[in-house]
């Protein structure tokens, strides 16, 4: 075959574009080192391709391909067709597209596991934070009970259950020294409602003299049941009555719970 008849062909466009067989491309690679019209025209060819492809965006590649070959059929005639690809690429490609999402809904699930678990340790935070602190104050409380308790300074008077209560008690904690008076409760039940305990400090001679020396409120929210009355200037013996909520100007003696001497 003469150059121009392989020239013609449009076999150097395909050796150009490297869609030649091996064979193919080692007999155009020997006609171009025999022949410098033929390597002549494959330079000529190459550049056509380079200055096309440089003038476009490279997102543009169908388009780049019909300017090219119109500039070839310009050139040669005609260029031979080749068959299309596979469609095995877009099985990949769908193939992909699964993959990313799935791997978009595992990320997605476990963001959603890794918020869940930041929510349920944020919880247990608070709710350990709320429980140290509720111990704390029991802790405080149980201190304070135990300091008056320990206080040798205090005068301890024991209150024994009188006839409408006898199973009750309680005791005084009496530091005659600071007038500071604490009661401790934990043997009185539970008062009903709208009712209140109320405590007395007693003067027995001449004749009977009660002062109140304050009330027992909030009874069921006093888990330690140490109440912390109005101080005591002088006693010769305590009692607790029940009354009306708000207190009694006197003590009503029908409802005296617990009574001591000191």
């Amino acid at each position: 075959m003469e150059a121009k008849e392989y020239i013609e062909s449009g076999i150097l466009e395909l050796y150009v574009y490297g869609l030649l067989t091996e064979e193919e491309n080692l007999e155009v690679a020997e006609m171009a080192k025999n022949n410098p019209e033929v390597d002549q025209e494959i330079l000529s060819i190459e550049r056509a391709i380079v200055a096309l492809s440089s003038s476009f965006s490279p997102f543009h590649s169908v388009a780049n391909f019909e300017k090219i070959k119109a500039r070839l059929e310009l050139k040669h005639g005609k260029v031979v067709d080749m068959k299309p690809a596979s469609n095995w690429s877009q099985y990949v490609g769908w193939a992909a597209a699964v993959v990313l999402l799935l791997g978009l809904g595992y990320q997605t699930l476990e963001l959603t596991k890794t918020k869940d678990a930041i929510a349920t340790v944020g919880n247990e935070k608070t709710k350990i934070e709320r429980e140290f602190a509720y111990l704390d104050q029991q802790n405080k409380q149980t201190e304070k009970s135990l300091t008056i308790v320990r206080d040798i300074k205090n005068t301890g008077v024991t209150l024994g259950g009188q006839a409408v209560s006898p199973t009750s008690f309680a005791k005084v904690y009496w530091n005659k020294d600071t007038k500071t008076t604490y009661i401790d409760a934990a043997g009185l039940p539970k008062p009903p409602k709208g009712m209140v305990y109320q405590v007395w400090a007693l003067k027995l001679s001449p004749v009977l003299t009660p002062t109140s020396i304050g009330l027992l409120s909030d009874f069921e929210g006093n888990n330690q049941k140490i109440f912390a009355v109005d101080q005591t200037v002088s006693a010769e013996a305590f009692g607790i009555t029940l009354e009306p909520a708000g207190g009694s100007l006197t003590p009503t003696m029908e409802q005296l719970y617990t009574l001591g001497k000191v």
